[in-house]
């Protein structure tokens, strides 16, 4: 019986406010950011500056594609298991249906693949292949590697790296696979 009277109360002292804010001027409050939006700005606040057009490679890179991409994706891999958190929830965030793609993904990761096999572009379709081994060695891959399969993240890492240079093998060398 308390708890209703109090309710009671609090239902008409709100009543009451409402009149009175009604008899207020009337003002449009600003937009309110959505939880994706205030997500993404705390992620990017979070996350570390990276010049879009800078690669991993180091300026002294071997002219090999393997050997390159063995930078890369050390590079690659060191950089998404120290990011681990805020690279899984921009995930999160660009799973949900109808969200816009996070500001965090926007394939930079196919851009270092693609300057790693840049010597294989006369012979390759360089994009294609970058694509392909981003696709397996990417934070979704991690994450399944580490969540659904047990592993560890050193060693998710070493599987990460085996299946980019599997694939650049597969590449090289289509009658071996």
């Amino acid at each position: 019986m308390t708890i209703t009277v109090h309710a009671r109360r609090w239902s008409r002292r709100r009543t009451n406010c409402s009149r009175t804010a009604s008899r207020r001027r009337s003002r449009t409050p600003a937009p309110r950011p959505t939880a994706t939006s205030r997500t993404s700005a705390l992620l990017l606040a979070a996350y570390p500056e990276i010049d879009d057009d800078a690669g991993l490679l180091p300026p002294d890179a071997p002219a090999d594609p393997a050997a390159r991409l063995d930078l890369v994706m050390a590079a690659f891999l060191a950089f998404t298991l120290r990011w681990e958190p805020q690279l899984r929830a921009q995930l999160r965030l660009s799973l949900e249906p109808g969200a816009p793609q996070p500001v965090l993904r926007r394939g930079r990761a196919i851009r270092w693949i693609e300057q790693a096999l840049a010597p294989l572009a006369e012979t390759h379709d360089v994009h294609a292949l970058a694509v392909a081994i981003r696709s397996a060695t990417g934070i979704e891959s991690l994450v399944w590697l580490t969540d659904i399969g047990g592993l560890d993240r050193p060693h998710a890492a070493e599987v990460l790296a085996g299946s980019a240079r599997a694939i650049l093998r597969a590449a090289l060398d289509p009658g071996a696979s």
